[in-house]
């Protein structure tokens, strides 16, 4: 299996007289969707001549972006790779000639016959958060950026990459009590807000459309922390729930106001605060990139205790897998 640094090094060297790399395009739906957000915020905020899209598969097929070309390249992401909207997406690139990167835990998959690239990734109770799809997503962002453009901050991500596992171990441990006091005390609960900012805000839609919705039936919408002051804030009461991230890096002011208000109004809060979690010990200049891990992780804890709290398995479904869609 070839590294990441050897496949966009070898997608470069192919593309080298046609101009190199100019657009990424990172598609998947529900969940791989929200785990390539941060490298979507990545390359935004970092890369001066690359362009990024972000795109649910379905949309993605059905409006296709006319600046995908040469210069292009695809990263797919479907967990078992199976999901129909991403494999089609994945065979539009292939006939189109675009380098598809596919990302899946099952590296024998349906998806894996349109892949020029196939990298998988660690999933389950004992992973390895620095393999798990989130960072192998930031990995490809991270190489084209600096095989490309430079990226002066290499080093300290891969130092980032290299201490994500251990302070995510911590964190886990550090927030038992405290999940399983919130599904005491949240387990009735009719509907649950999150709210979060920048490259960790990904973890916050997952968390909203993957777990509450999908998995234990509540209502919930995914709030973003600048954007909670233009509407939002106005449903704000002393009894509905919010689970606000207070991430590490440069928007954690947007959060910081957001959380202000709502100890001022608001009377149930559970704060994940990245910094009080250990995620400081990674270099500032890099640790905005690294919320995402941290959170979506962390959830893991809070998920499983409030499912037990409400006697709803994380497996229960109505409609998933069970009828057409």
């Amino acid at each position: 299996m070839e590294s990441i640094k050897e496949i966009i090094n070898k997608i470069l060297e192919e593309k080298k007289e046609a101009g190199g790399i100019k657009q990424v395009f990172y598609v998947a739906c529900g969940g791989s969707l929200g785990a390539f957000y941060p490298a979507k915020i990545f390359l935004e905020t970092e890369a001066v001549g690359i362009k990024t899209g972000w795109y649910n598969s379905n949309e993605f097929i059905h409006n296709l972006p006319k600046s995908m070309g040469e210069n292009s390249v695809l990263i797919v992401a479907s967990h078992k790779g199976n999901t129909p909207e991403t494999v089609e997406a994945a065979r539009i690139g292939k006939e189109r000639g675009i380098p598809v990167i596919v990302l899946t835990w099952i590296p024998d998959s349906p998806i894996t016959q349109y892949a020029d690239y196939v990298i998988p990734y660690t999933f389950g109770d004992n992973k390895d958060i620095a393999g798990e799809k989130t960072i192998k997503g930031l990995l490809l962002a991270v190489e084209i950026l600096n095989q490309t453009e430079g990226y002066p901050n290499y080093e300290k991500f891969m130092d980032g990459v290299s201490k994500i596992n251990q302070i995510v171990r911590n964190a886990c441990r550090l927030v038992q009590r405290r999940a399983r006091e919130f599904a005491r005390n949240y387990k009735d609960d009719k509907v649950i807000y999150t709210i979060g900012s920048g490259a960790g805000f990904g973890a916050a839609y997952m968390e909203c459309i993957c777990i509450f919705m999908e998995m234990q039936w509540i209502n919930s919408n995914a709030i973003h922390s600048g954007e909670y002051f233009h509407g939002p804030f106005e449903i704000t009461d002393k009894e509905l729930p919010f689970i606000l991230q207070l991430s590490e890096g440069k928007t954690r002011a947007l959060d910081e106001r957001a959380l202000n208000f709502l100890e001022r109004y608001a009377r149930r809060i559970e704060v994940l605060d990245a910094k009080e979690l250990g995620l400081s010990t990674i270099d500032a200049s890099v640790v905005d990139y690294f919320n995402h891990s941290l959170y979506n992780n962390v959830y893991v804890v809070y998920n499983q205790a409030l499912a037990e709290a409400r006697q709803h398995p994380l497996s229960t479904r109505r409609y998933m897998w069970k009828v057409n869609y």
